[in-house]
């Protein structure tokens, strides 16, 4: 017999994938674009979702993994003038710059504000080092890096091997949604998988996952590599919205936004980041809008406003009012108590 479960979250993947597809018929132009950059953001923030969230690795470099995709996009785009294997490039560069750091990282058995404090740091380096590449010598084959002025007129996503059959912003919408959600459910089999029990007991205790035989470090490493490569897509989705990529993706301010989609939305929670990038990426461009009061004001005052009256997120405190609604409706009442006392 079928887990109605299951079939109901299936359904659900189904209906999405529809609505994803058919949707940018009916939407304006703006919209489209928004939408678009909110799935490359949200594939970012399931990034974040799955490393801190999950496997417990506080890590401040996601936003570095996913400017190296998109740079890495960015280059071979331009190179080879197709985009299949720049995809792919944007997904491995990423994850095999995580390996490297990981490694030095995870097995020195750094404590966990080591690691957020060297991936940040590592970040940063890439901000200030792509910043300083505006010079001719800086060029990965025909592609100018450009330093702060960014790499320009990055060739959209085409079929295979046909150059001139191109996605337009609907067909982005279309690829960027699809990716997300495909993110999306991949990670929700992986957290059931034996990889993903171990992670999550991992992040519970550590000690007691190494006597029951794991390997913390290589599952750290994993786990850390899986959450690049993640990132990195989320960083060639980004580079096909804008056709145009800049350091700013390596910025501080630009690090801390997938922490903060994640602490808003849920930590412990793959939904509720993707809410969290949606509802404040969305906010930030309409109050960019008007000129009265600094955005970075005002989405500081917004995190705090969460922090202080929603402390665990979105997502967890919805589910605890359903919880205790449910749990009122099924508890005994007074007489009834009474009477199978």
């Amino acid at each position: 017999m079928a887990n109605p479960a299951f079939a109901l979250q299936a359904a659900a993947v189904v209906i999405a994938a529809i609505l994803i597809v058919v949707l940018p018929k009916f939407l304006e132009f703006d919209t489209i674009l928004q939408i678009s950059l909110n799935f490359a953001f949200a594939i970012l923030a399931l990034s974040v979702a799955f490393v801190w969230g999950y496997a417990g690795i506080f890590s401040f470099g996601q936003a570095a993994f996913f400017g190296i995709g998109g740079y890495a996009y960015a280059a071979a785009a331009i190179n080879l003038g197709d985009s299949t294997v720049a995809i792919a490039l944007g997904v491995l560069a990423p994850a095999a710059f995580a390996v490297v750091l990981g490694y030095f990282v995870f097995y020195a058995r750094l404590s966990s504000i080591y690691v957020a404090v060297i991936t940040l740091v590592v970040t940063l380096i890439l901000y200030k080092f792509m910043g300083q590449t505006a010079k001719p010598s800086y060029m990965v084959g025909k592609a100018m890096l450009g330093g702060y002025n960014g790499i320009p007129a990055i060739p959209p996503i085409n079929m295979p091997g046909r150059p001139d059959l191109y996605a337009g912003p609907n067909e982005i919408f279309v690829i960027a949604g699809l990716s997300a959600l495909a993110v999306y459910v991949a990670l929700r089999l992986l957290l059931r998988s034996r990889l993903g029990r171990i992670l999550v007991g991992m992040r519970e205790n550590e000690l007691r996952i190494e006597l029951l035989g794991f390997d913390a470090r290589f599952n750290k490493l994993v786990a850390f590599v899986i959450a690049a490569a993640i990132a990195g897509l989320g960083g060639v989705m980004y580079a096909n919205w804008n056709a145009f990529i800049d350091p700013h993706v390596f910025s501080l301010a630009f690090s801390a936004q997938p922490i903060i989609w994640t602490m808003i939305g849920g930590l412990g929670t793959l939904i509720g980041p993707i809410i969290g990038a949606f509802v404040l990426s969305t906010l930030s461009l309409e109050l960019g809008t008007q000129q009265t009061i600094d955005i970075n004001l005002i989405m500081g005052l917004v995190f705090t406003v969460f922090v202080l009256l929603v402390p665990q997120g979105i997502v967890p405190t919805v589910r605890k009012f359903w919880s205790d609604r449910a749990d009122a409706r099924t508890a005994p009442t007074g007489k009834e108590a009474k009477r199978h006392g």
